[in-house]
């Protein structure tokens, strides 16, 4: 029995674990790519085998930096060798600067980073995925053919001055889900950039005090913090074909924050 692989960025915590075990309730054998925390990947792939819909699916730990070509490289020829076959990649994996600063103070070797691991690795793993199918010419095995998610973040239109450089890496990712949109359109492959708000991940754990509070305040609408599960649903809704007419868009997860009041 063949069932689809979707490759999940990032996936040992936070965002992508949300992503992972909704795929698996899905269905999807997924591939939990991990930087360097073997541990946290091992426990998403044992989360999503609790959450397994069938006995036919695989969970495999794939390690990788999405910010090195060698690796990237790595990430997809083991995903391919583990299913035979990908009909979903979810780029979620990304970074926040090591250390705030002003805009004035951003320094190079930051702006680099974060760009390598945020924007540059999901555009070309992306490009190696996208190409694979290309050359390939199997049929996805998911409703409406294969999906390409971008996760990107509120920071893509929300100025922060204090970390520009992943302001602008997630900027860039959100016209880079454009470009993938309309290039693989004919091709039937789906594009949807997914926007996060306030999450509450490892990310966001060190001003928790700070946007608990602006929360309270009605910084977002619907007074809570985002989570791993919003993130998971979305991405599940999108696997399953439930969003056909839709490609190159932009789905909001941020309760709110978004909208421009008075």
């Amino acid at each position: 029995m063949s069932v689809a692989a979707v490759l999940v960025t990032g996936a040992s915590r936070g965002l992508g674990r949300g992503i992972a075990v909704e795929a698996a309730a899905q269905g999807l054998s997924v591939a939990i790519n991990y930087a360097s925390n073997r541990e946290a990947a091992d426990e998403t792939a044992r989360l999503c085998r609790q959450a397994a819909a069938s006995d036919a699916q695989h969970f495999v730990a794939v390690q990788g930096d999405v910010g090195r070509r060698e690796d990237r490289e790595r990430i997809v020829a083991q995903t391919l060798s583990a299913f035979g076959r990908l009909d979903a990649l979810v780029n979620n994996a990304g970074i926040a600067p090591r250390q705030r600063a002003d805009v004035t103070e951003t320094t190079q070797a930051s702006f680099e980073e974060v760009l390598r691991t945020n924007l540059e690795g999901p555009y070309f793993l992306t490009q190696s995925v996208a190409n694979h199918w290309l050359s390939s010419r199997y049929a996805s095995l998911l409703p409406g053919g294969f999906k390409i998610v971008f996760v990107s973040s509120i920071s893509a239109a929300a100025a922060s001055i204090m970390r520009g450089e992943y302001c602008i890496s997630k900027a860039g990712l959100a016209m880079a889900s454009q470009l993938w949109a309309v290039r693989l359109a004919d091709e039937g492959v789906q594009v949807i950039e997914l926007r996060p708000g306030i999450m509450a991940t490892d990310m966001t754990s060190a001003v928790k005090e700070k946007y608990d509070r602006l929360i309270a305040e009605g910084l977002v609408p619907q007074r809570r913090w985002g989570t791993a599960e919003d993130v998971g649903r979305a991405v599940r809704a999108i696997l399953a074909g439930l969003l056909p007419y839709t490609t190159g868009d932009v789905i909001h997860l941020d309760g709110g924050f978004h909208v421009r009041r008075l």
